[in-house]
């Protein structure tokens, strides 16, 4: 049997050694070789297939080291996207993880002496949002997917069409309250052609009266007669002509409150819009409520579709998850979460819109158009019912 053959305790040993990692100083990146000790390597270094490949480096130098970065640089960020997508980790956790790999290449042979160098220019290059602390580097991936892009894209097309319908239905308003003022205005100059008509006729009346005052004497009982007559006629019509014009004044009375009603219904609505504008946001996460974890690169983990309660809330858009069944805790992006409804009467969280940050009770679910009818408990709205909120804007409370 040879000395080095495949089953001889020499190779053996030799094969054993090499599963595990060995120092970095040791590691030749351009023959791919690692050495066990400073004596191996000074010897590979000295061997003619070493000598032949540094010839070939010395040839372009920069196009070798620049390959050899990104190379590195894009297996580093494969690791940290399938690995550790959407969590806050130490830079030291994750090189440690990247280099658990015996093939990977070292970063002895890039353009960065350190970890902190290539940290610092994840950073810089926006690949990675990079913060320093008494701990060390912490790191968190920034997702540019086309997936996530695309998200984003249709949900930031979906506010400029919320907004564009906001500013129609202002106008429409605005031009309702106009017209209303207008007729409202009409009919004020109606009334008082009207008055004034009637007491021109009255001042006629009254001097026809006096000029026959004035006739003849021997006319004076017809007169008198006639004076009554028209007296009692006048008194008669006064009458109705006032009770003409109370039923026309409680007409025009209910008709203009009744427009009244209108004007301040339409006021309510937009009130409501304009706090809708103002208090929702493109974050919805809030301490307390329950969950559903939708991410499919954790459907491995045995996480996908399962519930969990946010027990923290990070940068608004990100969220430390505590499983129900396993009790583990998890840092997910909002994007990859789903928000739960309870049983009928059950306690919700009015995550976004007008209300937001409410507790409220769930009173009717309308599957149809995907909404909810539901009563804010406690506060200065205790006690108001929101008709139709959508589904995505509501969320289980913990109990």
């Amino acid at each position: 049997m040879g000395k080095n053959e495949f089953l001889t305790p020499k190779a053996i040993a030799n094969r054993i050694k090499a599963k595990g990692l060995q120092k970095l100083r040791w590691y030749c990146q351009m023959c791919q070789k690692q050495c066990h000790d400073e004596n191996g390597f000074k010897c590979h270094c000295m061997s003619e297939s070493h000598q032949r490949q540094m010839q070939v480096f010395g040839q372009n130098p920069t196009r070798i080291i620049d390959g050899y970065s990104e190379e590195y640089e894009s297996m580093f960020l494969e690791h940290v996207k399938n690995s550790l997508r959407f969590s806050r980790v130490a830079a030291t956790v994750v090189y440690n993880e990247y280099i658990s790999y015996r093939h990977h290449v070292h970063m002895n042979s890039t353009q960065w002496a350190t970890l902190t160098e290539f940290v610092k220019y994840l950073g810089r290059t926006g690949k990675c949002k990079v913060e320093e602390t008494p701990k060390g580097w912490f790191m968190t991936y920034n997702d540019r997917d086309s997936e996530t892009m695309l998200k984003e894209k249709l949900k930031n097309k979906r506010i400029k069409a919320d907004i564009v319908d906001e500013e129609k239905m202002e106008r429409e308003i605005q031009r309702q309250i106009e017209r209303a003022k207008q007729m409202n205005g009409t009919n004020y100059k109606d009334n008082a052609e009207e008055e004034g008509i009637k007491s021109r006729m009255l001042e006629k009346n009254d001097g026809e009266g006096e000029k026959i005052k004035l006739s003849l004497g021997q006319l004076k009982k017809n007169v008198e007669m006639n004076e009554k007559r028209d007296s009692s006629r006048l008194m008669f019509d006064e009458v109705e002509n006032e009770n003409s014009n109370s039923n026309r004044k409680r007409k025009r009375e209910g008709h203009n409150s009744g427009r009244n009603a209108s004007v301040l219904d339409e006021l309510m609505k937009e009130e409501e819009k304009a706090k809708e504008r103002k208090n929702r946001k493109d974050y919805w996460l809030f301490q307390g409520i329950i969950v559903k974890v939708m991410s499919k690169a954790l459907a491995g983990k045995g996480y996908y579709k399962q519930k969990g309660v946010v027990r923290k809330v990070i940068d608004k858009h990100c969220g430390e998850i505590e499983m129900l069944e396993s009790k583990h805790v998890l840092r997910v992006d909002q994007e990859e979460l789903e928000t739960m409804l309870p049983q009928i009467g059950g306690l919700v969280k009015i995550v976004n819109e007008a209300y937001r940050g409410e507790n409220a009770r769930l009173l009717a679910i309308d599957t149809d158009n995907f909404s909810a009818k539901v009563q804010i408990e406690k506060g200065i709205y205790d006690g108001r019912v929101l008709k139709a909120v959508e589904y995505e804007d509501i969320c289980k409370l913990a109990q």
